[in-house]
């Protein structure tokens, strides 16, 4: 019983509460988003290069701006940058919605309003990555990164089946169109939050200089850059492979628009049962058991290659989820934890950079890669890549034995 409670006891911070709050509404629609954005752009052209197109359109802005971002969530105040970028998001996915409803959707629209999300998305997500620490005292952290995590995975299990199931009876452009009101409702639910402001420096900085600084620590942190360089290869294979191809071998074959909403799903399902079991465990090397979980997020991409059919790519699927939830949660508390907070932004900047990189690159390169090679054989290749390079992250000792970082102290100001 006192287990519980302390798996609760971040939800007695007033500003974690509203920030829970937020996050819950805002998944709402998040959750249903990717599944009706890639059918919605499969109506308009069955091209595996186009739907690449669309999601390269995103991420090549998200890498170009996200140092920017980092720096500036650091200067004006996550909470600011988090509102001010989810009344954008609100606007963009509404228009889309609009055109998508409206009959008049074109290809060229799904690639500026995405380019436009993935710039608001390169200060949004510095900004949330560095905000939590802020809102509950140190040795709540990992309570309150499981408690975030349940109501993400929890709303992921269900996410892509609703948006499924409104693609095949409404159309994408309501899934689209619940998204947009979610994010405008969570920048109002962000109102009550209050954290002290950033102590002034003693001389005012450049952001040149403030970059330097994220530069700095990030190249001599060596588990850091392993890490990050890692997730350079291992996201390109994810977004080219699963998110790029997976929708496509989908609609072409018995798994179908709804299987591949089931398939999401059972993704989910994963995550949330390993959020349950940290609710009951302290995670300890953080880093070595992510990394294992990591691996297993290659097992649906190979599968999918190997045996394209919606059960079986459904098991492998939960174990995926349940994968890449223990990593995410052991990143998190490593860079909660050893990273300073007053660059905690700037540092989550550099880490996106590294990771989101080759983004792009596999988006674009693995349509033409399935229509030379075939798309099954590209997926199964895809998927064993994917576990060596895990793996392979495991030989640097300092990710191997990154521990834990005992403190207790009131949430940081910034």
């Amino acid at each position: 019983m006192g287990r519980d409670v302390r798996a609760l006891a971040p939800l007695r911070e007033h500003n974690f509460r509203w920030y829970f709050l937020s996050r819950l509404v805002n998944l709402c629609g998040t959750t249903m988003a990717p599944v009706a954005l890639a059918f919605a752009v499969l109506e308009i052209s069955d091209s595996p290069g186009d739907l690449g197109l669309v999601l390269a359109a995103h991420s090549i802005p998200m890498v170009v701006f996200v140092l920017a971002g980092g720096v500036i969530a650091d200067r004006l105040g996550r909470t600011l940058v988090i509102q001010g970028s989810n009344v954008l998001s609100a606007l963009s996915q509404g228009a889309l919605a609009v055109l998508l409803l409206s009959g008049h959707a074109e290809l060229w629209h799904f690639v500026v309003l995405s380019a436009f999300n993935g710039t608001v998305s390169a200060a949004s997500l510095p900004a949330l990555a560095g905000l939590l620490p802020q809102l509950v005292p140190r040795e709540q952290l990992q309570p309150a990164n499981v408690l975030a995590s349940m109501s993400r995975n929890a709303l992921a299990i269900l996410g892509p089946s609703v948006a499924a199931t409104l693609v095949v009876t409404a159309g994408p452009g309501w899934a689209l169109a619940v998204d947009a009101a979610t994010w405008a409702a969570s920048a109002a639910l962000l109102l009550p939050i209050r954290i002290p402001p950033r102590a002034a420096a003693a001389e005012p900085t450049s952001v040149l200089v403030e970059l330097r600084e994220g530069w700095t620590y990030f190249r001599s942190t060596t588990w850091l850059w392993v890490v990050v360089l890692s997730f350079g290869f291992l996201n390109a294979i994810h977004a080219g492979g699963l998110n790029t191809l997976g929708p496509v071998l989908a609609k072409d074959s018995e798994i179908g628009e709804h299987g591949w909403g089931l398939i999401m799903s059972a993704e989910a399902v994963g995550l949330f049962v390993m959020t349950l079991l940290m609710m009951r465990f302290t995670l300890q090397r953080p880093l070595l058991w992510g990394m294992l979980g990591v691996a297993v997020f290659g097992l649906p991409i190979a599968v999918l290659g190997a045996y394209p059919h919606t059960v079986p790519v459904m098991l492998v699927a939960v174990l995926a989820g349940m994968g890449i939830e223990l990593f995410g949660l052991g990143w998190n508390l490593a860079m909660q934890e050893h990273v300073p907070i007053d660059m905690l932004s700037r540092v989550y900047s550099y880490d996106m950079l590294g990771s989101f990189v080759a983004i792009p690159i596999g988006q674009l390169a693995f349509g033409p890669l399935a229509e030379a090679l075939g798309i099954r054989r590209v997926l199964l290749v895809a998927g064993i890549v994917y576990l060596v390079i895990a793996l392979a992250t495991l030989f640097s000792r300092s990710v191997r034995t990154l521990p834990r970082v005992s403190t207790t102290s009131a949430p940081a100001s910034g």
